[in-house]
This record gives structure tokens, C-alpha cells and sequence, in this order.
């Protein structure tokens, strides 16, 4: 179960992340003003939060391991909202982020 509360926690963290970047993005880059640059910053505030509630107490393996999800989520997110589409190199990379989120975040330990 705690693997899972942590899987499901990187990707309410991602979407407030990527989110809010994407937010901020549109509302400058888009010129969709300020409405839309402020959500973008509660969101990323709140992804802020989100990270604190991972069950590992360690914030440098938190983030390290959520570097990969912010790589492949992001790829997603694209693929999703712009129309993005990876190419091999992405889909590649993406995945080898992700078999390093799951070495950092859940390999066994000793205590």
C-alpha cells in the first residue's frame, strides 16, 4: 500500500507541476494574461505541498526520484494538451527515467 499512496502522490504532484508550468506558459508565451499566470502559480505552490506527504523522509531521494516523473509526465502532458508526439528518443528517455524512479524510490533497503 505504500507504494502505491507514493505512485499515486508523484502523480498528483506532477499534474500541480507540470500544471501550473503549463499554466504560467499559456498565460505569458499565449498571452492569456494574468488569470491564467496566477493559477499557474497556486498550482505550483501545491505541488510544493504534495511533495512533503511521500512516505520516504528523505527530500533529496523524493525529488531525485521525481526528476523522472516530471521527464515522462511532461511527455505525456505534451502528447495530451499541445499535440506533442515523442519520437523514439523521447519515448526511450522517458523510460529510462522511470525504471530510475522505481531503483531509487523502491528498491529494498536494509534499516
Amino acid at each position: 500500500m505504500t507504494v502505491l499512496r507514493s505512485i499515486l502522490l508523484f502523480v498528483l504532484a506532477a499534474l500541480a507541476e507540470i500544471g501550473g508550468a503549463w499554466l504560467i506558459w499559456q498565460g505569458v508565451r499565449e498571452h492569456r494574461g494574468w488569470v491564467w499566470i496566477g493559477a499557474g502559480v497556486i498550482a505550483l505552490g501545491a505541488y510544493g505541498f504534495v511533495a512533503t506527504l511521500q512516505p520516504d523522509a528523505n527530500f533529496g531521494r523524493i525529488l531525485a526520484a521525481y526528476g523522472g516523473i516530471f521527464v515522462a509526465g511532461s511527455l505525456a502532458w505534451g502528447m495530451v494538451l499541445d499535440g506533442f508526439r515523442p519520437d523514439r528518443w523521447d519515448v526511450l528517455g522517458a523510460s529510462i527515467c522511470l525504471i530510475g524512479v522505481a531503483v531509487i524510490m523502491y528498491s529494498p533497503r536494509s534499516a
